[in-house]
């Protein structure tokens, strides 16, 4: 049986079968390295579609041995996803002789305000959890950006993907090495920015969406970034889980698909089983956006530790602090096993996932329903004439 054809510019400029892409998930804030993994990487890329490999949560030497991970694996087209936080761009890189690996219970005390230090400590007591393992990455490709970029760009990755931050700087250099830039952001006026930056491909991401998310749903997004951003491919990302939203995200004229939470949801990701229950129990209703993971706006899944929180009565932090607390809080219940709190980052597209499936499988099903309804339902249910 023949494989479906699905196709865009953008498979025709990126080497690949279908405009399907999984997206650069980094760590949640229980120690695990990364959510998008190699495996995942290698998995989506071997279907037919784009791996990207979240770098966010690895040191530069850690990504480029995935990075050479996923070329022994497979010798299909991947992406690189790392942050590119303005400040840490402009100001440089950690220097090599201050990198150090920290526990991150050593930095609580010394980090956090005594209040919420002292929240940290009644929580632990009253829920009898244990010391954390977790190590603060001193040498991350967050706080190493330049050295991020030579790295990549060496490997000749076939594309880099900024999922924070404007990568207009360094493109011109990634073009000399044939590599492809493409900008993730939430509104009209970042995606016009990026795209006359000279990146190659816009990816814009709706309110729907897992992670760190902005303001606007996806169906309004998406429009007005396709008009910003004029001749530059534009990607659709936020609430996409099956090929129904494929095909409408075509329709509206996207170049392609970014999919973090659909992809998170399979055998390869890097997410915890228990965290996985999560996702595949959840309904529509049950994330919920805020700060309190981060400092900075994202959609989790809901959990008590929501409720702990909003009966703290304590000010958000900025970012990192709010990320080191959330992270010794969420990573202690995980190690005590007390699971009810540790809801995974997540979109409203989890209503929609009710297994945990291999990485292909989500891709051949989003492909054939995609083509589907492209080629035969709608010209079954709608009439259109010129």
């Amino acid at each position: 049986m023949s494989r479906p054809t699905l196709r865009t510019k953008f498979c025709d400029t990126m080497g690949i079968e279908y405009p399907i892409v999984s997206a650069g998930m980094g760590p949640s804030l229980i120690g695990e390295a990364t959510g998008a993994t190699v495996d995942l990487v290698v998995a989506v890329s071997d279907a037919g579609g784009l791996g990207v490999l979240g770098a966010a949560g690895y040191t530069v030497d850690q990504m480029q041995e995935a990075i050479r991970e996923v070329k022994k694996q497979t010798d299909k087209p991947f992406g690189v996803d790392v942050l590119l936080p303005a400040a840490q761009v402009e100001g440089g890189d950690v220097r090599p002789e201050d990198i150090q690996d920290i526990p991150v219970q050593d930095v609580l005390k010394a980090a956090l305000p005594e209040t919420h230090y002292k929240w940290f400590l009644s929580i632990k007591e009253e829920h009898k959890l244990p010391d954390l393992d977790i190590e603060i990455k001193g040498g991350s490709t967050t706080s190493r950006p330049h050295a991020s970029i030579k790295v990549i760009l060496e490997e000749k990755v076939p594309l880099f993907c900024a999922g924070l931050g404007n990568p207009g700087f360094m493109i011109e250099d990634a073009h000399a090495n044939g590599v492809k830039v493409l900008g993730l952001v939430g509104n009209t006026k970042n995606a016009r920015r990026v795209a006359e930056s000279g990146a190659d491909f816009v990816v814009a991401q709706g309110h729907e969406a897992g992670g760190h998310t902005g303001r606007i749903g996806t169906m309004a997004l998406l429009p007005q970034a396709l008009d910003a951003c004029g001749r530059t491919p534009l990607l659709a990302a936020g609430g996409i889980g099956d090929g129904r939203a494929v095909a409408a995200c075509l329709a509206m004229g996207c170049a392609g698909v970014w999919v973090g939470t659909r992809f998170l949801a399979t055998k390869e990701s890097g997410l915890v089983d228990e965290q996985g229950r999560f996702i595949v129990n959840a309904t529509d209703e049950d994330t919920r956006r805020s700060k309190l993971y981060t400092g900075k706006t994202s959609r989790t899944v809901y959990s008590s530790v929501h409720d702990l929180w909003d009966k703290s009565g304590l000010e958000m932090l900025p970012f990192p602090q709010q990320s080191l607390l959330a992270s010794a809080v969420i990573g202690s219940f995980h190690k005590a096993k007390k699971f009810d709190y540790v809801g995974p980052f997540s979109g409203q597209i989890s209503g929609l996932i009710d297994e945990i499936k291999p990485a292909a499988k989500v891709v051949e099903q989003m492909v054939n329903e995609a083509v589907d309804i492209l080629c035969h339902r709608l010209p079954d249910t709608v009439v259109a004439k010129a």
